[in-house]
This record gives C-alpha cells, structure tokens and sequence, in this order.
C-alpha cells in the first residue's frame, strides 16, 4: 500500500537551456520575490540539483552533490505556502510534514529577514553530524560543512537555469530554526535558501 504523505516529484531534466557558464555569469542574490508559486517540475529540479541521485553502482547510489566516504549527511527541507516537507532523494519523493504556513516563523527564526516569509519557497539544509564524524572525527565537522557549500551551490546555479532567483542566508537562530521545523534533535540547520520569480 503506498504512503499517502509522499509526493512524487516530476523526473528531473538532466539537459536544460542555459549553460553552466552562463548561469555562473547570472547568478546573483535577489530578496525580492514576488508571490507567484512554483510548480512541483520547479521545486523537484531543485531538489534533485541538491541531493538527487545520478547514478547507482553495485545497489549503491551517487548524489549530485560530492559528499566525503559518499555519507550523505544533508537532510533537505522546504516550505511553501501549502506547509512543510522533506525531501527523500531515493525515489525522488517529498515527504509531507504539515500544512501550516511556517515561512512568516522561519524569517522570525532569521532575523526578521522578508526574503524568507515572501519567497514561494525556502530551502533549509541540514546536516546529522554523526554521519560523517563516525568515520572521519572531529574532522568530519569540516567536510560537512563543505558539502554544505556544495549543495548550496548546485541550487542557486539550479535556479538561475530554471529562470528564478536565489539568496543565500546563514543568520538564523539554530535552535529556533529547529523548533519552527520541529526537527529531529541530531538534525542541524545550516543554510536557508529562499527561492523564487524576482520583483
């Protein structure tokens, strides 16, 4: 019996209309959105840009974001208007959490900052540490971080290729940030990413 909190994301397009150079040359951080939603073609792009699988070999499967000893420790979050998800790489799914507004909670977990409550969508990376400190130490710390990075990356790039625009923001109350989420306790915000049509 399938699950009836999952929705399945569109297949991602692995060839588009603008190049990576070109994208690198437009990219640029814009907190002014406007109110026009995404589809779910949109949201699943890019979150197959951050996470998504590319490939599988011997039953194991690679993601689109390097990742040190290929760990995965991101976890993906998103709010729209509609409520809150995760996103589940293996069969490209989201998983739905709620159906509250939290955007206008999260920007208050932010500073106050209006991109976050007017963007269609906000992008919340985050990270179980023990994933890769298990192996790599206090050393791991480092390499999520950088992945971190990574990921980040893949979606303003994602996003100027799909035609919207992007901010990165990192001033945010962690534990805020974790309650407006109600996330699990070994699960660590680290990047806020709203999206979405410019002004």
């Amino acid at each position: 019996m399938a699950k009836t909190n999952l929705i399945q994301l569109p297949k991602p397009l692995t060839k588009g209309k603008v190049s990576l150079e070109e994208a690198i040359l437009k990219r640029r951080s814009r907190r002014n959105f406007s109110q026009k939603d995404l589809n779910l073609e949109q949201i699943g792009q890019l979150l197959w840009s951050a996470q998504g699988i590319t490939g599988q070999r011997g039953g194991f499967s690679f993601r689109a974001a390097p990742s040190a000893g290929a760990l995965y420790p991101m976890e993906i979050y998103l709010l729209t208007r509609d409520g809150s998800f995760r996103y589940l790489p293996e069969g490209h799914n989201l998983e739905i959490l709620g159906n509250k507004d939290l955007r206008k909670a999260l920007a208050g977990s932010a500073l106050g900052q209006d991109a976050i409550s007017q963007a269609p969508l906000d992008i919340i990376i985050c990270s179980i540490y023990s994933r890769v400190t298990s192996k790599y130490g206090q050393r791991g710390i480092r390499y999520v971080h950088i992945e971190a990075g990574h990921v980040a990356q893949n979606i303003h790039l994602q996003a100027v290729a799909l035609g919207l625009s992007s901010v990165p923001i990192g001033a945010f109350s962690d534990e805020e940030v974790k309650k407006t989420l109600l996330l699990p306790a070994d699960h660590e915000p680290l990047y806020i990413i709203p999206v979405g049509y410019s002004e």
